[in-house]
C-alpha cells in the first residue's frame, strides 16, 4: 500500500469513527434501533457546503452541520416517544424524508466545494505538499475531542441515565428517570456526531452529493463490531476507543481489498 492510499483510509477511517461513536450511542448505549444516519450524514454535508458557499466561516459551518445533525435526531426521537412509532420506523420515516430535505437544503443534487475555504486551507502549504498529513491530523484532533467529552458524559449523572434508559427502561423509569428526555438527548447526540463527519467529509472530498449518505448506517456498525470483537470490554472509555479503532480498520480492509 502506497502512502497517499494508507493516509487516505486513515483520513475516511477517522471520518467515519465519528458516525461509529454516533452509532454506538443509538444502537449500544440507548438500544435504540436508528437508520436516521443514511439522511444525517449527508445533511450534515449539506448544511455545511451550503454555508460555506454563501461565504459563512467553515468553523461555523462545520458545527452548523452537527447542529443540523442534532435536530434530525430529536425528529427521530420525537416520532418515537411522543407520537408512539416503532423506533425503526420512525428512524425510516426521518431517513426518507432528509432525502428530500437535502435536496433543499442544497437546491441540487451535489454541490462543488473546489476553490472555497474549508477547515484546512489556512494551514495547507501554497503548493499543497503538506495537505495529505493535514487533514487526516484535523480530523484526528475531531475524533480525540469527541471521545474525550462522550467518556467525560457519559460518567456524569446524565449520562449514567442516557446509559440506564439503553439498558432498561423499565427500572429506569421505576428510578424516577425521564427516560423520554433521556431518549431526546442520547438521539441528538447521535446524530449531531454523523452530521458532524458528514461535514468534514464534504471539506475533504471538496463538494456534497446527495448519493454520500448511502450505507453510512452499515458502516457504522462494522465499525461498532469490528472494534467490540476485537477490543470487548465494559467501560466506555474503553469501547469508545475501540470503535475508532473498528471504524480505521475497517476502511484498511477495503483499501486493502481495492
Amino acid at each position: 500500500m502506497t502512502l497517499v492510499l494508507f493516509l487516505g483510509a486513515l483520513e475516511i477511517g477517522l471520518i467515519y469513527a465519528l458516525v461509529a461513536l454516533g452509532v454506538l450511542i443509538s444502537f449500544r448505549i440507548l438500544d435504540f434501533p436508528d437508520l436516521t444516519a443514511d439522511g444525517s450524514f449527508p445533511l450534515g454535508g449539506a448544511v455545511c457546503a451550503v454555508c460555506i458557499v454563501n461565504g459563512i466561516d467553515p468553523w461555523i459551518a462545520t458545527f452548523a452541520a452537527a447542529i443540523a445533525g442534532g435536530l434530525a435526531g430529536l425528529v427521530t426521537a420525537w416520532l418515537h416517544v411522543s407520537l408512539k412509532i416503532l423506533q425503526l420506523l420512525a428512524s425510516i420515516l426521518v431517513m426518507i424524508a432528509l432525502y428530500s430535505v437535502n435536496l433543499r437544503v442544497m437546491g441540487s443534487p451535489n454541490l462543488s466545494l473546489l476553490g472555497e475555504p474549508t477547515i484546512y486551507e489556512p494551514f495547507i502549504n501554497a503548493d499543497a505538499s503538506n495537505q495529505l498529513y493535514i487533514q487526516p491530523l484535523f480530523v484526528l484532533g475531531f475524533v480525540i475531542v469527541a471521545k474525550v467529552l462522550l467518556d467525560w458524559f457519559f460518567n456524569t449523572e446524565v449520562g449514567l441515565a442516557v446509559r440506564a434508559t439503553g439498558a432498561n427502561l423499565r427500572m429506569a423509569k421505576a428510578q424516577g428517570i425521564a427516560t423520554g428526555k433521556m431518549i431526546f438527548l442520547g438521539m441528538a447526540l447521535s446524530n449531531a456526531l454523523i452530521a458532524l463527519g458528514g461535514s468534514l467529509y464534504v471539506q475533504t472530498q471538496g463538494g456534497a452529493d446527495m448519493s454520500i449518505g448511502v450505507g453510512t448506517i452499515v458502516i457504522g456498525l462494522a465499525a461498532v463490531i469490528i472494534g467490540e470483537t476485537l477490543i470487548p470490554s465494559k467501560r466506555i472509555l474503553v469501547i469508545t476507543l475501540a470503535v475508532i479503532v473498528g471504524s480505521i480498520l475497517y476502511r484498511f480492509f477495503i483499501a486493502v481489498a481495492l
